[in-house]
C-alpha cells in the first residue's frame, strides 16, 4: 500500500519500474481489492458490444460479479457515456481541494475511461483462494531469498529506518515483496486514469474521489510525475502500493533532497511505509502472533477478534504454541484466529497484527506478511499441516451461502461474496445452532447444511 528513492545503486533503477501488486491498497470493511498483474493499459471503447469479443484489455461487456446496482453492464454503459461531463462535475470540488484549473485540464483533458477495470474490481485473490493457497503464492522461497538479499543490500536504510520509527524491517520487507515482489513487477496503468474511471464508475465511486484528487495534489506538489504514478487498476503504485490520499498522508522524504519519493527512492519508501505503521500503532520489539495448537474440543466460539484474553488465559483452556515452543510473554493480550476452522493450525494475534490489518484489511494478506517477515528473519514454515482436502467456496457459492444466512435473520447487509468478520460470526452461530462445530469455516459441509435447513 505506501513507498520510495535511493540516490545511487541498481535499486534506483529497479524501483523506478514500480511494481504492480498482487493484491490492492484501497480498504473496505470486508477485504480488499487486488490487482491485475499482467495487464497493460489500453483505451478500451466505452462500450463493449454484446455477445462480442473483446481484446484483451478491454471491458468484457459484463456486469460485475458483486452484484451491485451499479456494476451492472447497462449502468456501467450508461456511466461511461456521460464519463467527460463526470469530470467537468468534478471541478468544482477539486478547485475546493487546491487544485488549479491548469493542473486539472493537463491530466483530464481527452481522458477516456479505462473500463476494463470494472472487470477487475470483482476479482479479489483473498475471496477465490483458500488461505494456504494463498500463502504459497505469496511466501515463496524465491521470495524469501530474494527479501533477504534486500535486506542486505539496503541494511542501512533498514537500521535508519528502525532507529527512527521502531518498525521491524522484517514486516515492511515482507509488504514490499508481497505488494511488488521487491519491484520486479510494474503496473503500467495510469493512476489518474484508473481513480478517475473509478470515481465515475462503478460501486466505491465516493472512495475513489477522494483518491482522484490526491493524486491530482501529489502531481501538482511535484512528489511525483505522470510517468511515476503508473500502479495498479485501483491505483496504488509504487513498490509498496500506496493510494493517493496514503502517499499524501504519509510519505516522508527520509533522504533529504526535498521530495517525497516512495517510487524510487529505497530511504523514502522503507521510511514512509515504517512511519504507516509507526502512526497506526506499532508496537516495537513485540511480533505479529504465534502459531497454536487448538485441542478439538474447543469451544470455537471463543476465536473472535473481539475476545482479547492473557496468553495465560488461552493456555488455561488447552491452547498451546505450535512445535512446543513456550510463549515469551505470558501476559499479552491476544485474540485466537482459525482461518481453516477446526482442521487447521489455529494463531493467537497480538496489536501489531492489527496493525498489518490497517494496511490491508484481508486476514489472509496480513497473515502473509507476518509469515514472510518471519521467514526472513529465518524462521521456518508452519509446523501444522492445512486441509489441503478442502477447496474454496466460489463465488456463487459465496453468494448463496450469505443469502442463505440472511434469510435465516443473520444481519449481514447485501449479500457480496466476500466474506468478513461479520459473514464468520453469522457462519458460526448457525454452525452452533445446527449441531456442528462453530468453527466460522465456510466448508462444503457448512453450505450443504445451509440448503438443506
Amino acid at each position: 500500500m505506501l513507498h520510495r528513492r535511493q540516490s545511487v545503486s541498481p535499486m534506483r533503477a529497479a524501483a523506478v519500474l514500480a511494481a504492480l501488486s498482487l493484491l490492492a491498497a484501497c480498504t473496505q470493511p470486508e477485504g480488499r481489492y487486488a490487482y491485475d498483474a499482467t495487464a497493460t493499459q489500453s483505451i478500451p471503447p466505452a462500450f463493449a458490444a454484446p455477445g462480442g469479443i473483446p481484446g484483451k484489455n478491454d471491458w468484457s461487456g459484463e456486469s460485475g460479479a458483486s452484484g451491485h446496482p451499479q456494476m451492472a453492464a447497462d449502468a456501467i454503459r450508461q456511466a461511461a457515456a456521460h464519463f467527460p461531463q463526470c469530470l467537468e462535475r468534478l471541478w468544482p470540488e477539486a478547485a475546493r481541494r487546491g487544485i488549479s484549473r491548469a493542473t486539472y485540464d493537463a491530466h483530464t483533458r481527452g481522458l477516456t475511461p479505462d473500463l476494463k477495470i470494472m472487470d477487475l474490481m470483482d476479482a479479489q485473490p483473498e475471496f477465490t483462494k483458500t488461505f494456504w493457497e494463498y500463502l504459497d503464492l505469496l511466501v515463496s522461497e524465491d521470495r524469501v531469498q530474494r527479501g533477504r538479499e534486500v535486506l542486505q543490500e539496503h541494511r542501512a536504510a533498514f537500521d535508519a529506518m528502525e532507529r527512527s520509527y521502531g518498525v521491524d524491517r522484517h514486516v515492511i520487507a515482507a509488504i514490499w515483496g508481497i505488494e511488488s515482489k521487491f519491484s520486479t513487477r510494474m503496473g503500467d496503468r495510469s493512476v489518474v486514469r484508473s481513480t478517475a474511471t473509478l470515481a465515475c464508475v462503478g460501486r466505491r465511486q465516493d472512495y475513489f474521489r477522494n483518491e482522484f484528487f490526491a493524486v491530482l495534489d501529489l502531481l501538482q506538489r511535484g512528489d511525483v510525475t505522470a510517468e511515476e504514478a503508473k500502479g495498479s487498476w485501483a491505483g496504488a503504485f509504487g513498490p509498496t502500493q500506496f493510494m493517493p490520499t496514503v502517499y499524501r498522508t504519509y510519505a516522508v522524504d527520509f533522504d533529504g533532497d526535498g521530495r517525497r519519493d516512495v517510487v524510487a527512492s529505497v530511504r523514502d519508501l522503507v521510511a514512509s511505509t515504517a512511519n504507516y505503521f509507526h502512526r497506526h500503532g506499532w508496537q516495537k520489539g513485540e511480533t505479529w502472533g504465534y502459531e497454536v495448537e487448538v485441542p478439538k474440543d474447543f469451544n470455537f466460539l471463543l476465536a473472535d477478534r473481539s475476545r482479547l484474553m492473557t496468553i495465560r488465559e488461552w493456555e488455561r483452556l488447552g491452547i498451546r504454541r505450535a512445535g512446543g515452543k513456550a510463549f515469551p510473554r505470558s501476559h499479552e493480550r491476544v485474540w485466537l484466529m482459525v482461518p481453516a476452522g477446526a482442521q487447521g493450525p489455529g494463531f493467537l494475534m497480538l496489536n501489531n497484527f492489527r496493525v498489518i490489518m490497517r494496511y490491508n484489511p484481508s486476514e489472509a494478506y496480513a497473515l502473509a506478511i507476518g509469515h514472510l517477515a518471519d521467514r526472513l528473519r529465518g524462521g521456518g514454515a508452519f509446523v501444522q499441516a492445512w486441509p489441503r482436502h478442502e477447496r474454496a467456496l466460489s463465488r456463487e457459492e459465496r453468494l448463496e451461502m450469505q443469502q442463505h444466512l440472511n434469510r435465516r435473520g443473520y444481519a449481514l447487509g447485501d449479500p457480496d461474496g466476500n466474506f468478513g468478520p461479520k459473514t464468520r460470526a453469522a457462519i458460526r452461530d448457525f454452525q452452533a445452532a445446527a449441531g456442528l462445530v462453530p468453527d466460522g469455516f465456510a466448508s462444503q459441509a457448512t453450505l450443504a447444511r445451509l440448503r438443506g435447513s
